[in-house]
């Protein structure tokens, strides 16, 4: 695995924001989803480091990063992401899942970003996300039964095959075991202290709900990158942001599920993906449909 530097920047409302950086070239920074920290990104940042100077940060309320705060919502994701910009002069950014609903509202405020890549952002188009879970993922929470949550949140967003089809108890009490006895790297951040997140990535979702038509202004390039095997809902979020985005690029993934970028998915079939769109000459304002087996 490549070797990388650690760094830190100040975002709008004093938070500290901390990330990894890979290799040299054109900034690109990657932006995690739920339940995920930038260091489950790992292996594409690795693989894209001969061509680019990589950034992995970690969203606010994870690993190097400060807490959330009282005022959270999409602003504050926003300006997190435009204060690394602002330090890196990095002009090229992929978001994955919630993260990539924070890249896309981002492309909107931040003139520096020149292109955006998202993968399977979960925008609501008339109620399209199944968010009902969050209540009892919350209780869950509350009283201290984190693997219980963490199923009722993959369970509900259904992007995890293998959790579709076993029982809840046992992904309950496996979970809970793997919760006891992981012991992460000084450097990472646990899956224990990850799994609470996910009630502020959910707020995220429902704030962007029904906001596909206010980026048709949106001048940028964008590759819109999807799955086989990932949730119908994540579909329509990506036909939706096709219609709309007058510089849309859509390429589909055969055998991918939402983990693709991810360390344990497929993440060197994305990086080539992302290195081909990220490195071509710019194309007419038309956009293009591919498919990628």
């Amino acid at each position: 695995m490549a070797d990388y530097l650690k760094g830190t920047v100040r975002s709008a409302d004093g938070t500290t924001i901390g990330y990894r950086q890979y290799g040299s070239g054109p900034g690109l920074i990657v932006v995690h989803g739920g339940m995920k920290a930038g260091q489950h990104f790992s292996t594409l940042a690795a693989d894209l480091s001969d061509r680019f100077q990589v950034y992995l940060p970690d969203r606010r309320g994870r690993g190097r990063s400060g807490s959330h705060g009282t005022a959270f919502g999409m602003q504050r994701e926003v300006e997190d992401l435009q204060a690394l910009v602002a330090a890196t002069g990095a002009s090229l950014v992929f978001g994955h899942s919630s993260g990539a609903l924070v890249s896309l509202r981002a492309a909107l405020s931040i003139p520096a970003l020149d292109r955006v890549a998202l993968y399977e952002p979960p925008l609501p188009v008339h109620d399209s996300v199944p968010t009902e879970w969050l209540p009892r993922f919350d209780r869950e929470i509350a009283v201290g039964r984190r693997s219980a949550a963490a199923v009722t949140a993959l369970k509900g967003l259904r992007t995890e095959p293998t959790f579709s089809r076993l029982p809840r108890w046992l992904l309950t009490g496996v979970g809970a075991v793997g919760l006891r006895t992981e012991r992460p790297p000084d450097d990472e951040v646990s899956i224990a202290e990850l799994i609470p997140t996910m009630h502020f990535d959910v707020q995220l979702i429902r704030e962007m709900a029904d906001t596909a038509s206010k980026h048709a202004t949106l001048k940028v390039p964008v590759l819109l990158l999807g799955g086989t095997r990932s949730p119908d809902y994540l579909s329509v979020a990506l036909r939706e942001l096709a219609s709309v985005l007058p510089r849309a690029q859509r390429v589909t993934l055969h055998g991918l599920d939402h983990s693709g970028p991810e360390d344990d998915g497929s993440p060197l079939v994305v990086a080539q993906v992302l290195r081909d769109f990220f490195t071509a000459p710019r194309r007419p304002d038309h956009e293009r449909q591919t498919v990628k087996s």
